[in-house]
């Protein structure tokens, strides 16, 4: 397995190189077609001095401008891909996450960076993205340009969305130098049974994976303190949580990896 097309997301008000220059190295590493993607809206609303209120010429002003960032964006993408490397560009003046959700339908692995605040018109909702999205999200910490993806941390739960977050991840896991397997866990011994059971699965791709048993409380700040200890450059998980009135409500582990900005995640729904 591997990945074969990945969409790299630049957000408009990000610097571009480090997102462009690590999806160019992930798909020179992989052999993929990359396809880098900028998007943002104007909202319905704009504000005034008497309230928000529609203002069509305002709004016209906004799109405009929205227009020269992406063009920018684009010479940017071109001038950073290397020419052998197979690539194309998709931008619109629309929500970010949306684009992104329709464009999911051609890519093995979407690219973006960390969470980048409540904008939705200006910026990619990592956690509905996610949820919603039906491939795997590489989320790369700040400033990202490369990623060897040597030690990978395996955030492992018994459950559907991480066994889903494994077989994503298995191009990453079969270059990976050392793969840990944890889960935290130490009242139940079917945890070391499920462990080995991964463990076996990843032998069967070649990849010779060691297990641990965290103690503590089940929480994100757990997970991710230990993957500084083993100084992982990759964690993969499954992705928690349900849709409420159009809103995504996270597990708690899901949302500190969703604001985690120190360390690379893969997650998976």
């Amino acid at each position: 397995m591997s990945y074969k097309s990945i969409i790299v997301n630049l957000a408009v008000d990000a610097d571009p190189a480090p997102i462009v220059k690590l999806g160019a190295t992930l798909a020179e590493r992989f052999g993929a077609h990359l396809i880098g993607l900028a998007a943002a809206d104007v909202p319905p609303l704009v504000s005034t001095g008497e309230g928000l209120v529609y203002e069509g010429e305002v709004m016209q002003i906004q799109r405009t401008e929205i227009e020269k960032r992406l063009a920018a964006l684009h010479g940017e993408f071109e001038r950073l891909v290397p020419t052998s490397l197979s690539n194309e560009w998709m931008q619109q003046v629309c929500s970010p996450t949306r684009l992104l959700g329709a464009a999911a339908r051609q890519a093995d692995l979407i690219v973006t960076g960390p969470d980048e605040g409540e904008n939705v018109f200006r910026a990619v909702d990592i956690g509905s993205l996610v949820l919603g999205i039906g491939r795997p999200v590489l989320v790369a910490a700040s400033n990202c340009e490369l990623m060897l993806a040597n030690t990978v941390l395996v955030a492992w739960k018994d459950t559907r969305e991480a066994r889903r977050a494994i077989a994503d991840a298995l191009p990453f896991l079969s270059k990976a130098k050392d793969v840990i397997v944890a889960t935290i866990d130490s009242e139940h011994d079917d945890v070391r049974n499920s462990l080995a059971d991964v463990a076996v699965y990843l032998e069967h791709h070649g990849i010779m994976a060691r297990t641990e048993i965290l103690s503590g409380e089940p929480e994100g700040e757990r997970l991710t303190a230990f993957a500084r200890s083993i100084h992982a450059d990759l964690i993969v998980s499954g992705a928690y949580g349900h849709s409420r009135l159009r809103e995504w409500a996270f597990g708690g582990m899901t949302r500190t990896l969703v604001q985690e900005s120190g360390i690379n995640r893969l997650m998976s729904y």
